[in-house]
């Protein structure tokens, strides 16, 4: 039996037919739509590696499965950039060296993106911390996810005033 899902991936929309109802997102983006950018870590939801923004939540995409976001809007990685302009995050994570290794990077971007935009992340080093705790680094980056997250957002923050002017 296959199941037909439409999603609006990186802003296209897109029918994919889903042979088995356990593919998870991170399968079908990985392994169907060559979105390679979201990574498989744990495949159990404890290290962040696969955050994508569903609906614009953050979402771990080995936990959820495809056919439970029929409709949703999907954003990963490889959608943040525009033109080819880089998102204020991605060009808080080059400037404040938020990665090393880069195999956590595509998800702490992710996470960091969701937590400003729920307006969790605020200014506060800690709070960013708290934030961004289920987003795992082992080559212990996190100095520097701050910095970029907390630069993002001051960044997003002065875009945003200058536009209601």
């Amino acid at each position: 039996m296959s199941l037909t899902a439409t999603f609006t991936v990186n802003g296209v929309r897109r029918q994919v037919d889903l042979p088995d109802p356990r593919v998870t997102l991170l399968d079908l983006l990985r392994e169907r739509l060559d979105l390679t950018g979201t990574k498989k870590g744990c495949d159990r939801g404890q290290c962040g590696a696969c955050t994508i923004l569903v609906n614009g939540r953050r979402t771990n995409a080995c936990l959820a499965l495809a056919i439970s976001h029929d409709g949703a809007e999907i954003t990963t990685i490889e959608g943040l950039a525009t033109d080819g302009v880089l998102h204020p995050v991605q060009e808080a994570f080059i400037a404040h060296d938020g990665f090393q290794c880069g195999f956590c990077t595509p998800g702490q971007i992710m996470s960091a993106v969701g937590l400003i935009a729920e307006g969790q992340a605020g200014m506060d080093p800690e709070r960013v911390r708290e934030g961004m705790s289920g987003n795992l680094c082992r080559c212990g980056a996190y100095a520097g996810i701050t910095e970029a997250v907390l630069d993002a957002q001051a960044r997003l923050d002065a875009q945003d005033r200058s536009q209601a002017a």
